[in-house]
């Protein structure tokens, strides 16, 4: 009898793949039943990663989203996954057990069956509260294994891994080479001694296609006797995001293994409205480099779901660097050479922080220090002399224990900004505080919502619920929106156009006697592709809350900004934002700017008064902008 495999479709995870975005619910609605008709579908990843904040981003209610969005999944008999970070729930910083736990319970209700849970530096310790919560929740647990080469991550240490995960009552186990820089045969040989400790437990395998790896991958993985292939379709296959249906299920199909047939009819029609959704909007969001394949990112490790998020950080960057550059009378630079200046910077300071797998947020984390590395090293600094508060927090032990060791350097950096390492349960550092959000709630007259959803979502994500709810957060996206269609509109002039430009870049496919325009390669995303390497937020919307400025106040000392980003007074609820009036110290914290998914610490330097704040909460700012007077 044939071994069978079956297929989930990634179809939250392509879109972040590629650009910044998913698809709103009424886009999402819309092209489930065309999934579901493609007949070959057994799992579909519909939420968890950056699904809920990108909804309240754009102005939306993610709960709405999810329920409406799983729902004919579950009509259909379909497994829905979602992915969840284990310590940090599904944002960037840790949360507390309570909010996590409600989170399952959330998800389960909303229609959510399988929770797919990673931790980025792959501690059990974190990932123990994720599968209990999960079960407790209803929910069906998936463990991951982050997958990365180093000395120190071998096929023991993934299968001792595994084996620990399945221990504390993980239901699956996921292999998750978020990177696709996992070497087939070493796939390969941690499954099959998964499979063979642990026959019963069902294996998903999830991988990229940036580097060049992945079609070798998921033939070893099958041979090893993997359950569950994740995939994607085009047009948002291949490049910095996954394996194609089509090809997969082909190989495997001829490799002997038993497969469910494609329905090409319903493949067309899920194919042409992702072209649609690209077109209406997400394609401005999407990097076309994001289409190639990269075999650079072999060395680098950094992972495919974060290359969309990578390209804006970079074109930001770029912008706000080459204004630095121009004004000091120096050579800009290119894109390209930025990017490669980043990668030999990431493969040089990775092993010295302990070889974290570059899974979010960790890859966010050694990519962000990498980047301001190579930033202040162009300007003239030194290597190491701006690292956010995240990054410490990972350094530190306070995140998890790292896979390897930190380099001697790293350990006296550390000692001499003061940071005193971390060998605890991280959990324990976050005390339960749903009861806080619930204050916020009934103070202003909020309603908890089906099943305390609207509570889970404020405590997930306060800065981001706050500005969906006043309205703040759809007028940014809105603006953003108009600043990136008004940028890609084509310019009145006469340019010379090399005859290859003119050479079609659609087709039309039949299919049963039904035609289908379909892209070649990029699509038909075009400008909005070209207009996409910013991902910065407008700023064209009301300030929420007043600029505060002392009045009659002289400055006499001025802090700037370090770096472009949000402006931020505080990070969590347990801090006291600064404001007009209040003395400060040399050395004092006073603000943050939100960089890359990372909070930066901002301090005095020079003791004072808050004379004026010159910018508010959430706005964006630029590198050299004033952010506090002191008088």
């Amino acid at each position: 009898m044939k071994k069978e495999i079956k297929f989930s479709l990634l179809y939250r995870d392509m879109w972040q793949s590629s650009g910044k975005y998913v698809p709103k619910v009424e886009q999402l609605e819309k092209v489930a039943p065309a999934i579901i008709d493609m007949g070959c579908f057994d799992r579909v990843e519909t939420n968890g990663g950056g699904f809920e904040q990108i909804n309240l981003l754009f102005g939306e209610n993610p709960n709405i989203a999810n329920r409406r969005w799983t729902q004919p999944f579950n009509d259909a008999g379909i497994q829905t996954h979602m992915l969840e970070r284990a310590l940090n729930g599904i944002r960037m910083s840790p949360v507390p057990a309570d909010v996590r736990k409600l989170m399952f319970k959330v998800k389960k209700l909303q229609g959510t069956d399988i929770a797919r849970s990673f931790c980025g530096l792959n501690d059990p310790r974190n990932l123990e509260n994720s599968i209990k919560f999960a079960k407790e929740g209803g929910m069906i647990s998936q463990a991951a294994l982050s997958l990365t080469i180093s000395e120190v991550h071998t096929v023991e240490y993934y299968t001792n891994l595994a084996n620990t995960l399945i221990e504390m009552g993980a239901d699956e186990i996921c292999v998750k080479d978020m990177a696709g820089i996992g070497r087939p045969a070493f796939i390969g040989k941690i499954i099959k001694n998964i499979k063979t400790a642990h026959p019963k437990t069902t294996v998903q395998y999830h991988g990229h296609s940036g580097p060049g790896f992945s079609m070798a991958s998921i033939l070893e993985a099958a041979r090893a006797g993997v359950d569950y292939v994740d995939v994607a379709m085009e047009p948002l296959s291949w490049g910095t995001g996954h394996a194609d249906v089509l090809a997969v299920q082909g190989m495997l199909k001829d490799a002997g293994y038993a497969v469910k047939e494609v329905n090409m009819k319903a493949y067309m029609e899920v194919r042409s409205m992702t072209q649609e959704f690209i077109d209406d909007f997400l394609g401005y969001y999407i990097n076309p480099k994001n289409r190639h394949m990269n075999s650079l990112l072999i060395g680098s490790g950094l992972p495919g779901g974060m290359m969309g998020s990578l390209m804006a950080d970079l074109g930001n960057n770029l912008e706000s660097l080459n204004k630095w550059l121009i004004k000091r009378n120096k050579p800009t630079l290119t894109q390209d050479d930025l990017l490669i200046k980043l990668f030999d910077e990431v493969e040089y300071i990775w092993p010295k922080l302990g070889y974290p797998p570059l899974v979010t947020p960790f890859s966010q984390y050694v990519k962000n220090l990498a980047l301001m590395n190579v930033l202040q090293i162009i300007k003239g600094r030194e290597r190491w002399s701006m690292i956010a508060d995240n990054i410490w927090d990972m350094i530190i032990g306070k995140s998890g224990k790292l896979p390897g060791e930190l380099a001697p350097e790293i350990v006296e950096l550390a000692k001499a900004n003061g940071k005193e390492f971390f060998t605890g349960v991280p959990q324990e550092q976050y005390p339960d505080n749903l009861d806080v959000f619930k204050k916020e709630m009934d103070d202003n007259g909020w309603d908890y919502g089906q099943d305390d959803e609207e509570l889970f979502e404020l405590a997930m994500h306060p800065e981001q619920y706050r500005a969906y709810k006043s309205g703040k957060a759809k007028a940014d996206f809105e603006a953003e929106l108009a600043e990136k269609k008004a940028a890609a509109e084509p310019k009145p002039e006469v340019v010379e156009v090399p005859a290859a430009a003119f050479e079609p870049k659609s087709m039309i496919i039949d299919v049963n006697g039904e035609k289908f325009k379909v892209g070649v390669s990029y699509g038909e995303i075009t400008a909005a592709g070209a207009a996409s390497g910013n991902g910065s937020s407008g700023n064209g919307a009301a300030k929420e809350e007043a600029v505060a400025v002392a009045t009659n106040a002289s400055a006499a000392a001025e802090v700037i900004a370090p770096l472009e980003g949000k402006f931020m007074l505080t990070k969590d609820t347990s801090e006291t934002a600064l404001k007009v009036g209040d003395k400060v110290k040399e050395g004092d914290l006073v603000c943050y700017i939100e960089s890359m998914k990372t909070y930066n610490a901002i301090v005095a330097e020079s003791d004072g008064t808050v004379a004026a704040i010159l910018k508010a909460n959430g706005d964006s700012v630029d590198e050299d902008d004033v952010l506090i007077q002191l008088s």
